[in-house]
Protein backbone atom coordinates (compact mmCIF):
# COMPACT_ATOMS: atom_id res chain seq x y z
CA UNK A 1 0.00 0.00 0.00
CA UNK A 2 0.67 3.77 0.01
CA UNK A 3 3.05 5.25 2.49
CA UNK A 4 0.65 7.26 5.12
CA UNK A 5 3.26 10.41 4.15
CA UNK A 6 1.54 9.95 0.37
CA UNK A 7 -2.07 9.76 1.28
CA UNK A 8 -1.64 12.65 3.60
CA UNK A 9 0.50 15.10 1.63
CA UNK A 10 0.81 13.89 -2.03
CA UNK A 11 2.88 14.73 -5.33
CA UNK A 12 1.34 16.31 -7.59
CA UNK A 13 2.36 19.46 -8.74
CA UNK A 14 -0.72 21.24 -9.26
CA UNK A 15 -1.08 20.72 -4.94
CA UNK A 16 2.26 22.18 -3.65
CA UNK A 17 0.82 25.79 -3.71
CA UNK A 18 -2.86 25.31 -1.98
CA UNK A 19 -2.11 26.58 1.76
CA UNK A 20 -2.47 23.60 4.49
CA UNK A 21 -1.14 25.91 7.75
CA UNK A 22 -1.90 28.98 8.81
CA UNK A 23 -1.30 30.63 12.26
CA UNK A 24 -2.20 33.57 14.13
CA UNK A 25 1.65 34.78 14.14
CA UNK A 26 0.58 35.23 10.13
CA UNK A 27 2.91 32.15 9.10
CA UNK A 28 1.53 30.23 6.26
CA UNK A 29 2.82 26.61 4.84
CA UNK A 30 1.53 25.48 2.03
CA UNK A 31 1.66 21.12 0.91
CA UNK A 32 4.79 22.00 -1.19
CA UNK A 33 6.23 23.11 1.96
CA UNK A 34 5.32 20.79 4.12
CA UNK A 35 6.82 18.20 1.34
CA UNK A 36 10.40 20.18 1.35
CA UNK A 37 10.85 20.57 5.14
CA UNK A 38 9.69 16.71 6.00
CA UNK A 39 12.14 16.06 3.20
CA UNK A 40 15.08 17.96 5.01
CA UNK A 41 13.74 16.16 8.15
CA UNK A 42 13.83 13.00 6.91
CA UNK A 43 17.05 12.66 5.44
CA UNK A 44 18.55 14.28 8.76
CA UNK A 45 16.93 11.32 10.48
CA UNK A 46 18.06 8.95 7.70
CA UNK A 47 21.87 10.51 8.43
CA UNK A 48 21.75 9.71 12.01
CA UNK A 49 20.95 6.27 11.23
CA UNK A 50 17.22 5.50 12.02
CA UNK A 51 15.85 3.18 9.93
CA UNK A 52 12.29 1.85 8.64
CA UNK A 53 10.66 0.84 11.95
CA UNK A 54 12.97 2.30 14.68
CA UNK A 55 10.99 4.39 17.01
CA UNK A 56 11.78 8.55 17.26
CA UNK A 57 10.20 9.70 20.46
CA UNK A 58 8.82 13.89 20.28
CA UNK A 59 7.81 15.56 22.95
CA UNK A 60 7.83 18.64 21.66
CA UNK A 61 5.60 21.63 22.19
CA UNK A 62 2.64 21.99 19.41
CA UNK A 63 3.77 23.94 16.45
CA UNK A 64 4.07 23.53 12.67
CA UNK A 65 7.21 21.55 12.80
CA UNK A 66 6.32 19.70 15.19
CA UNK A 67 4.06 18.89 11.96
CA UNK A 68 6.74 18.88 9.78
CA UNK A 69 8.64 16.01 11.84
CA UNK A 70 5.78 13.77 12.46
CA UNK A 71 5.36 13.69 8.63
CA UNK A 72 9.09 12.78 8.13
CA UNK A 73 8.90 10.06 10.69
CA UNK A 74 6.62 8.56 8.33
CA UNK A 75 8.41 9.38 5.09
CA UNK A 76 11.58 7.68 6.52
CA UNK A 77 9.43 4.60 7.48
CA UNK A 78 10.18 5.34 11.42
CA UNK A 79 7.59 4.75 13.92
CA UNK A 80 6.52 7.71 15.70
CA UNK A 81 6.28 8.12 19.14
CA UNK A 82 4.52 11.82 20.93
CA UNK A 83 5.09 12.00 24.48
CA UNK A 84 2.44 14.68 26.14
CA UNK A 85 4.26 17.99 26.94
CA UNK A 86 3.30 17.75 30.59
CA UNK A 87 4.79 14.45 31.91
CA UNK A 88 7.20 14.40 34.03
CA UNK A 89 10.50 13.21 33.88
CA UNK A 90 10.04 10.08 35.86
CA UNK A 91 6.70 9.88 33.03
CA UNK A 92 9.08 10.41 30.14
CA UNK A 93 11.49 7.92 31.51
CA UNK A 94 9.03 5.07 31.61
CA UNK A 95 8.68 5.67 27.80
CA UNK A 96 11.91 5.98 26.87
CA UNK A 97 12.91 2.46 28.68
CA UNK A 98 9.82 0.55 27.05
CA UNK A 99 10.00 1.81 23.80
CA UNK A 100 13.61 2.46 23.30
CA UNK A 101 13.89 4.92 20.51
CA UNK A 102 16.84 5.91 18.18
CA UNK A 103 16.01 9.47 18.19
CA UNK A 104 14.48 12.00 20.74
CA UNK A 105 13.75 15.64 20.11
CA UNK A 106 12.52 17.86 22.96
CA UNK A 107 12.06 21.58 23.65
CA UNK A 108 15.60 23.08 23.94
CA UNK A 109 14.93 24.23 27.98
CA UNK A 110 14.16 20.55 28.56
CA UNK A 111 17.47 19.39 26.74
CA UNK A 112 19.97 18.93 30.20
CA UNK A 113 16.95 17.51 31.75
CA UNK A 114 16.19 14.75 28.82
CA UNK A 115 19.74 14.36 27.64
CA UNK A 116 20.49 12.64 30.95
CA UNK A 117 17.77 9.92 30.24
CA UNK A 118 18.90 9.46 26.81
CA UNK A 119 22.25 8.66 28.06
CA UNK A 120 21.61 6.51 30.56
CA UNK A 121 19.82 4.53 28.18
CA UNK A 122 21.83 4.73 25.03
CA UNK A 123 19.37 6.71 23.01
CA UNK A 124 22.46 8.21 20.40
CA UNK A 125 20.29 11.14 18.94
CA UNK A 126 18.93 13.64 20.75
CA UNK A 127 17.50 16.97 18.74
CA UNK A 128 15.78 19.97 20.08
CA UNK A 129 12.78 21.90 18.65
CA UNK A 130 11.41 25.07 19.91
CA UNK A 131 7.67 26.67 19.68
CA UNK A 132 8.85 29.25 17.16
CA UNK A 133 10.86 26.39 15.01
CA UNK A 134 14.01 26.70 16.37
CA UNK A 135 16.25 24.30 17.51
CA UNK A 136 19.06 22.02 16.34
CA UNK A 137 16.61 19.64 14.75
CA UNK A 138 15.79 22.72 12.32
CA UNK A 139 19.57 24.24 11.92
CA UNK A 140 21.12 20.56 11.19
CA UNK A 141 18.14 19.72 8.51
CA UNK A 142 18.08 23.06 6.75
CA UNK A 143 21.18 22.35 4.72
CA UNK A 144 19.96 19.05 3.60
CA UNK A 145 18.04 18.12 0.36
CA UNK A 146 14.91 19.24 -0.24
CA UNK A 147 13.66 15.92 -2.12
CA UNK A 148 13.28 12.23 0.22
CA UNK A 149 12.11 9.08 -1.37
CA UNK A 150 8.99 7.83 1.04
CA UNK A 151 9.66 4.21 2.34
CA UNK A 152 7.63 1.72 1.14
CA UNK A 153 5.61 0.13 3.20
CA UNK A 154 3.23 -2.65 4.17
CA UNK A 155 -0.60 -2.50 5.62
CA UNK A 156 0.74 -3.80 9.03
CA UNK A 157 4.00 -1.37 8.97
CA UNK A 158 3.78 -0.20 12.22
CA UNK A 159 3.24 4.21 11.70
CA UNK A 160 3.10 5.09 15.49
CA UNK A 161 2.91 4.17 18.59
CA UNK A 162 0.56 5.89 21.29
CA UNK A 163 0.61 4.63 25.01
CA UNK A 164 -2.52 3.98 26.72
CA UNK A 165 -3.39 2.10 29.89
CA UNK A 166 -5.66 0.24 32.36
CA UNK A 167 -6.05 0.81 35.80
CA UNK A 168 -4.10 -2.43 36.50
CA UNK A 169 -0.93 -1.49 35.22
CA UNK A 170 1.85 0.69 33.37
CA UNK A 171 1.19 2.63 30.35
CA UNK A 172 1.49 0.05 27.15
CA UNK A 173 1.94 1.14 23.67
CA UNK A 174 -0.69 0.87 21.08
CA UNK A 175 0.82 0.24 17.36
CA UNK A 176 -1.13 1.84 14.95
CA UNK A 177 -0.34 0.46 11.33
CA UNK A 178 -0.18 2.80 7.88
CA UNK A 179 -3.21 0.86 7.17
CA UNK A 180 -4.98 1.57 10.41
CA UNK A 181 -4.76 5.75 10.01
CA UNK A 182 -5.37 5.40 6.49
CA UNK A 183 -8.47 3.92 6.10
CA UNK A 184 -10.17 5.39 9.00
CA UNK A 185 -9.20 8.59 7.55
CA UNK A 186 -10.62 8.08 4.25
CA UNK A 187 -14.27 6.98 6.01
CA UNK A 188 -14.12 9.69 8.57
CA UNK A 189 -13.43 12.49 5.16
CA UNK A 190 -16.38 11.23 3.43
CA UNK A 191 -18.82 10.41 6.96
CA UNK A 192 -18.19 14.17 8.13
CA UNK A 193 -18.20 15.32 4.14
CA UNK A 194 -14.51 16.92 4.51
CA UNK A 195 -13.77 18.79 1.09
CA UNK A 196 -10.86 21.12 0.15
CA UNK A 197 -12.74 24.15 0.60
CA UNK A 198 -13.08 23.29 3.75
CA UNK A 199 -10.53 25.48 6.90
CA UNK A 200 -10.46 23.55 9.95
CA UNK A 201 -9.79 25.55 13.57
CA UNK A 202 -7.55 23.11 14.69
CA UNK A 203 -7.27 23.85 18.59
CA UNK A 204 -6.29 20.26 19.74
CA UNK A 205 -3.10 18.77 20.45
CA UNK A 206 -1.08 16.62 18.65
CA UNK A 207 0.27 14.36 21.11
CA UNK A 208 -2.96 12.00 20.79
CA UNK A 209 -5.83 10.31 18.31
CA UNK A 210 -8.03 13.02 18.51
CA UNK A 211 -5.64 16.27 17.55
CA UNK A 212 -2.97 13.81 15.72
CA UNK A 213 -4.83 11.61 13.41
CA UNK A 214 -8.35 12.67 13.30
CA UNK A 215 -8.29 16.57 13.11
CA UNK A 216 -4.82 16.92 11.28
CA UNK A 217 -5.58 14.10 9.32
CA UNK A 218 -9.11 14.28 7.83
CA UNK A 219 -7.56 18.01 6.98
CA UNK A 220 -4.80 16.66 4.69
CA UNK A 221 -6.45 13.70 2.95
CA UNK A 222 -9.29 16.04 1.65
CA UNK A 223 -6.57 19.30 0.70
CA UNK A 224 -8.24 21.52 3.00
CA UNK A 225 -6.70 24.52 5.26
CA UNK A 226 -5.83 24.63 8.89
CA UNK A 227 -5.89 27.30 11.64
CA UNK A 228 -3.54 25.98 13.77
CA UNK A 229 -3.80 27.44 17.51
CA UNK A 230 -1.90 26.57 20.74
CA UNK A 231 -2.83 26.99 23.30
CA UNK A 232 -6.47 26.66 23.62
CA UNK A 233 -8.01 30.27 24.13
CA UNK A 234 -11.87 30.56 23.94
CA UNK A 235 -11.67 34.01 22.79
CA UNK A 236 -8.96 33.75 20.35
CA UNK A 237 -11.24 31.03 18.90
CA UNK A 238 -14.35 32.77 18.83
CA UNK A 239 -12.77 35.49 17.00
CA UNK A 240 -11.47 33.25 14.17
CA UNK A 241 -15.23 30.81 13.85
CA UNK A 242 -15.72 33.45 10.81
CA UNK A 243 -12.72 32.11 8.67
CA UNK A 244 -13.02 28.40 9.86
CA UNK A 245 -15.40 25.89 8.95
CA UNK A 246 -15.04 22.81 11.26
CA UNK A 247 -14.07 22.94 14.98
CA UNK A 248 -13.22 19.55 16.83
CA UNK A 249 -13.06 20.21 20.47
CA UNK A 250 -13.18 18.03 23.81
CA UNK A 251 -16.42 19.02 25.67
CA UNK A 252 -14.49 21.22 28.21
CA UNK A 253 -13.85 23.43 25.25
CA UNK A 254 -17.39 23.54 24.30
CA UNK A 255 -18.35 24.90 27.82
CA UNK A 256 -15.85 27.47 27.69
CA UNK A 257 -17.07 28.72 24.37
CA UNK A 258 -20.46 28.78 26.21
CA UNK A 259 -19.68 31.05 28.57
CA UNK A 260 -18.38 33.94 26.16
CA UNK A 261 -21.24 36.36 26.38
CA UNK A 262 -19.66 36.88 22.23
CA UNK A 263 -20.16 33.36 21.45
CA UNK A 264 -23.68 32.89 19.40
CA UNK A 265 -25.36 32.69 16.15
CA UNK A 266 -23.61 35.40 14.44
CA UNK A 267 -19.95 33.98 15.31
CA UNK A 268 -21.05 30.77 14.24
CA UNK A 269 -22.76 31.65 10.72
CA UNK A 270 -19.77 30.25 8.44
CA UNK A 271 -19.18 27.26 10.03
CA UNK A 272 -21.20 23.95 8.86
CA UNK A 273 -19.83 21.65 11.48
CA UNK A 274 -18.70 21.12 15.46
CA UNK A 275 -17.51 17.72 16.42
CA UNK A 276 -16.97 16.39 19.76
CA UNK A 277 -15.14 13.60 21.92
CA UNK A 278 -12.56 12.21 23.74
CA UNK A 279 -14.81 12.57 26.74
CA UNK A 280 -18.82 12.27 27.18
CA UNK A 281 -20.66 15.40 26.11
CA UNK A 282 -23.30 16.72 28.89
CA UNK A 283 -26.91 16.35 27.40
CA UNK A 284 -26.98 19.88 29.09
CA UNK A 285 -24.01 21.09 27.19
CA UNK A 286 -25.20 19.76 24.09
CA UNK A 287 -28.69 21.41 23.99
CA UNK A 288 -27.29 24.28 25.57
CA UNK A 289 -25.38 24.68 22.50
CA UNK A 290 -27.64 24.14 20.15
CA UNK A 291 -29.81 26.70 21.05
CA UNK A 292 -26.87 29.47 21.68
CA UNK A 293 -25.80 28.59 18.23
CA UNK A 294 -28.24 27.03 15.70
CA UNK A 295 -26.01 24.37 15.36
CA UNK A 296 -25.94 20.57 16.78
CA UNK A 297 -22.76 19.17 18.16
CA UNK A 298 -21.69 16.13 16.32
CA UNK A 299 -20.40 13.50 18.56
CA UNK A 300 -18.36 10.54 17.75
CA UNK A 301 -16.99 7.66 19.74
CA UNK A 302 -13.43 6.50 19.11
CA UNK A 303 -10.15 4.60 21.36
CA UNK A 304 -5.80 5.08 21.19
CA UNK A 305 -6.18 1.60 19.68
CA UNK A 306 -9.28 1.85 17.04
CA UNK A 307 -9.56 5.62 16.68
CA UNK A 308 -13.04 6.48 15.57
CA UNK A 309 -15.72 3.49 15.84
CA UNK A 310 -18.90 5.52 15.41
CA UNK A 311 -20.02 8.69 15.00
CA UNK A 312 -23.47 10.75 14.73
CA UNK A 313 -24.50 11.05 11.34
CA UNK A 314 -23.72 14.15 9.32
CA UNK A 315 -27.31 14.41 8.03
CA UNK A 316 -29.79 12.58 10.09
CA UNK A 317 -30.90 13.01 13.83
CA UNK A 318 -27.42 13.74 16.18
CA UNK A 319 -28.74 12.39 19.64
CA UNK A 320 -27.51 13.80 22.72
CA UNK A 321 -25.89 11.63 25.23
CA UNK A 322 -25.17 9.08 22.17
CA UNK A 323 -22.22 8.65 20.31
CA UNK A 324 -24.00 7.85 17.32
CA UNK A 325 -23.69 4.93 14.31
CA UNK A 326 -20.73 2.46 13.82
CA UNK A 327 -18.77 3.96 10.79
CA UNK A 328 -18.72 2.50 7.61
CA UNK A 329 -16.58 -0.51 7.69
CA UNK A 330 -16.66 -0.92 11.59
CA UNK A 331 -18.61 -3.72 13.02
CA UNK A 332 -19.19 -2.47 16.82
CA UNK A 333 -21.30 -4.63 19.27
CA UNK A 334 -22.44 -5.23 22.80
CA UNK A 335 -21.27 -8.29 24.34
CA UNK A 336 -21.90 -10.38 27.87
CA UNK A 337 -19.27 -11.99 29.32
CA UNK A 338 -19.36 -14.84 27.04
CA UNK A 339 -18.11 -12.42 24.46
CA UNK A 340 -21.33 -12.72 22.03
CA UNK A 341 -23.41 -10.22 21.06
CA UNK A 342 -26.69 -9.36 23.85
CA UNK A 343 -30.00 -8.26 22.32
CA UNK A 344 -30.36 -4.20 21.76
CA UNK A 345 -30.85 -2.29 24.42
CA UNK A 346 -29.40 -4.32 26.76
CA UNK A 347 -25.88 -2.77 28.58
CA UNK A 348 -22.77 -4.85 28.07
CA UNK A 349 -18.73 -4.27 26.84
CA UNK A 350 -18.77 -2.43 23.45
CA UNK A 351 -16.17 -4.34 21.55
CA UNK A 352 -15.13 -3.31 17.74
CA UNK A 353 -14.12 -4.80 14.55
CA UNK A 354 -12.45 -3.13 11.80
CA UNK A 355 -9.63 -2.10 9.58
CA UNK A 356 -9.13 1.03 12.23
CA UNK A 357 -8.38 -1.37 14.91
CA UNK A 358 -4.52 -1.98 15.99
CA UNK A 359 -2.38 -4.33 15.68
CA UNK A 360 -1.29 -4.63 19.40
CA UNK A 361 0.25 -3.62 22.23
CA UNK A 362 4.54 -3.12 22.08
CA UNK A 363 5.65 -5.96 23.36
CA UNK A 364 3.07 -7.39 24.73
CA UNK A 365 2.28 -10.55 22.82
CA UNK A 366 -0.06 -12.40 25.78
CA UNK A 367 -1.67 -9.04 26.45
CA UNK A 368 -2.40 -8.23 23.09
CA UNK A 369 -3.94 -11.57 22.48
CA UNK A 370 -6.22 -11.41 25.59
CA UNK A 371 -7.84 -7.87 24.43
CA UNK A 372 -8.84 -9.89 21.27
CA UNK A 373 -12.19 -12.07 21.44
CA UNK A 374 -11.97 -15.50 19.45
CA UNK A 375 -13.29 -13.80 16.43
CA UNK A 376 -10.95 -11.05 16.33
CA UNK A 377 -13.00 -8.23 17.95
CA UNK A 378 -11.09 -5.97 20.34
CA UNK A 379 -12.22 -5.61 23.73
CA UNK A 380 -12.51 -2.29 24.53
CA UNK A 381 -13.47 -2.25 28.44
CA UNK A 382 -15.99 0.55 28.05
CA UNK A 383 -19.73 -0.21 28.64
CA UNK A 384 -22.67 0.57 26.48
CA UNK A 385 -25.81 -0.38 24.67
CA UNK A 386 -27.33 -0.05 20.92
CA UNK A 387 -30.83 1.17 20.60
CA UNK A 388 -33.11 -0.44 17.99
CA UNK A 389 -32.36 2.32 15.39
CA UNK A 390 -28.12 1.66 15.72
CA UNK A 391 -27.42 4.72 17.76
CA UNK A 392 -24.70 3.73 20.66
CA UNK A 393 -24.17 4.81 23.52
CA UNK A 394 -21.92 4.85 26.29
CA UNK A 395 -23.15 4.50 30.31
CA UNK A 396 -19.32 3.64 31.98
CA UNK A 397 -16.22 2.38 31.73
CA UNK A 398 -15.31 -1.08 33.25
CA UNK A 399 -11.53 0.06 33.92
CA UNK A 400 -12.64 3.26 35.86
CA UNK A 401 -10.88 5.32 33.54
CA UNK A 402 -11.47 9.20 34.28
CA UNK A 403 -11.32 11.58 31.44
CA UNK A 404 -10.73 15.11 32.82
CA UNK A 405 -10.57 18.15 29.77
CA UNK A 406 -10.26 15.18 27.20
CA UNK A 407 -7.50 13.51 28.98
CA UNK A 408 -6.66 10.11 30.56
CA UNK A 409 -6.33 9.55 33.98
CA UNK A 410 -5.39 6.22 35.34
CA UNK A 411 -6.28 6.01 38.95
CA UNK A 412 -3.65 3.22 39.57
CA UNK A 413 -0.85 5.02 38.62
CA UNK A 414 -2.30 7.80 40.79
CA UNK A 415 -2.69 5.53 43.81
CA UNK A 416 0.90 4.18 43.03
CA UNK A 417 2.10 8.20 43.78
CA UNK A 418 0.15 8.34 46.57
CA UNK A 419 0.47 5.16 48.16
CA UNK A 420 4.99 6.23 48.50
CA UNK A 421 3.73 8.74 50.06
CA UNK A 422 5.20 9.12 53.75
CA UNK A 423 2.19 8.37 56.43
CA UNK A 424 -0.22 7.08 53.53
CA UNK A 425 -1.06 3.43 53.72
CA UNK A 426 -3.65 2.94 50.94
CA UNK A 427 -5.36 5.18 48.71
CA UNK A 428 -8.15 5.27 46.06
CA UNK A 429 -8.41 7.80 43.21
CA UNK A 430 -11.87 8.44 41.42
CA UNK A 431 -13.52 10.77 39.20
CA UNK A 432 -16.36 13.18 40.12
CA UNK A 433 -18.34 15.51 38.03
CA UNK A 434 -16.60 18.59 36.95
CA UNK A 435 -18.73 21.49 35.78
CA UNK A 436 -15.23 22.33 33.64
CA UNK A 437 -13.47 19.43 32.48
CA UNK A 438 -16.34 16.84 32.80
CA UNK A 439 -14.57 14.79 35.67
CA UNK A 440 -11.75 15.76 37.80
CA UNK A 441 -9.21 13.42 40.20
CA UNK A 442 -10.18 13.18 43.87
CA UNK A 443 -8.07 11.02 46.23
CA UNK A 444 -8.96 9.03 49.11
CA UNK A 445 -6.16 8.40 51.45
CA UNK A 446 -5.72 5.86 54.59
CA UNK A 447 -3.41 7.16 56.65
CA UNK A 448 -1.22 4.75 58.59
CA UNK A 449 -1.70 3.99 61.90
CA UNK A 450 -0.35 6.62 64.72
CA UNK A 451 0.66 8.74 61.86
CA UNK A 452 -0.45 12.30 60.76
CA UNK A 453 -1.35 13.25 57.18
CA UNK A 454 -1.71 16.41 56.00
CA UNK A 455 -4.27 16.54 53.04
CA UNK A 456 -3.29 20.05 51.33
CA UNK A 457 -0.13 18.71 51.35
CA UNK A 458 -0.22 15.89 49.23
CA UNK A 459 -0.74 17.88 46.01
CA UNK A 460 2.86 19.72 46.01
CA UNK A 461 4.39 16.26 46.87
CA UNK A 462 2.70 15.26 43.91
CA UNK A 463 3.76 17.97 41.02
CA UNK A 464 7.51 16.34 40.29
CA UNK A 465 6.09 12.87 39.44
CA UNK A 466 2.16 13.93 37.80
CA UNK A 467 1.29 15.98 34.99
CA UNK A 468 -1.10 18.91 36.65
CA UNK A 469 -3.95 17.22 35.23
CA UNK A 470 -3.57 13.63 37.05
CA UNK A 471 -3.07 16.11 40.56
CA UNK A 472 -6.25 15.30 42.53
CA UNK A 473 -8.47 18.66 43.08
CA UNK A 474 -9.32 16.95 46.25
CA UNK A 475 -7.87 15.33 48.85
CA UNK A 476 -9.88 13.80 52.03
CA UNK A 477 -8.66 11.07 54.79
CA UNK A 478 -10.77 7.96 55.80
CA UNK A 479 -10.30 5.60 58.80
CA UNK A 480 -10.78 3.14 55.89
CA UNK A 481 -11.75 1.89 52.37
CA UNK A 482 -14.59 -0.03 51.87
CA UNK A 483 -14.28 -3.57 49.88
CA UNK A 484 -16.48 -6.31 48.45
CA UNK A 485 -16.23 -9.85 49.67
CA UNK A 486 -13.30 -10.53 47.13
CA UNK A 487 -11.48 -7.50 49.10
CA UNK A 488 -11.60 -5.04 45.80
CA UNK A 489 -12.34 -1.66 46.72
CA UNK A 490 -15.93 -0.35 46.11
CA UNK A 491 -15.50 3.33 44.08
CA UNK A 492 -18.89 3.83 43.66
CA UNK A 493 -19.49 3.83 47.54
CA UNK A 494 -16.92 6.19 47.58
CA UNK A 495 -18.30 8.65 45.35
CA UNK A 496 -21.69 8.27 46.73
CA UNK A 497 -20.21 8.99 50.30
CA UNK A 498 -17.79 11.83 49.13
CA UNK A 499 -20.34 13.57 46.98
CA UNK A 500 -21.69 16.16 49.07
CA UNK A 501 -18.32 17.54 50.15
CA UNK A 502 -16.91 17.42 46.39
CA UNK A 503 -20.15 19.33 45.78
CA UNK A 504 -19.85 22.05 48.18
CA UNK A 505 -15.98 22.25 46.82
CA UNK A 506 -17.00 22.79 42.96
CA UNK A 507 -19.95 25.22 44.00
CA UNK A 508 -17.35 27.25 45.86
CA UNK A 509 -15.33 28.04 42.90
CA UNK A 510 -12.49 25.07 42.55
CA UNK A 511 -10.95 24.78 39.06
Amino acid sequence: MQNLYDILVGSEASERPRVCIETPLGQSFSYGDLDDHSARLANLLASCGVVPCDRVAVQVEKSPHAVFLYLACLRAGAIYLPINTAYTREETAYFLDDARPKAMVCPPDRWEEISGLCRDRDIPQLFTLSLAGGGTLIEQSRVLPPTFQTATVSENDVAAILYSSGTTGKPKGAMLTHRNLASNTATLVQAWGFTAADVLLHALPIFHVHGLFVALHCAMMSRSRLLFLTPFDAAQICSLLPRASVFMGVPTYYIRLLALPQFDMQACQRMRLFISGSAPLLTETFEQFQRRTGHTILERYGLTETIMNTSNPLEGPRLPGSVGLPLPGVEVRIAGQDDQAITAGAVGEIQVRGPNVFSGYWQRPELSTACFTPDGFFRTGDLGRIDAQGYVSIVGRSKDLIISGGYNVYPKEVEDCLDRLEGVQESAVIGMPHPDFGEAVMAIIVPRPGMAVDAEAIKPQLRSTLANYKIPKMVVLTGELPRNAMGKVQKNRLREAFLPVWQELVEGGEK
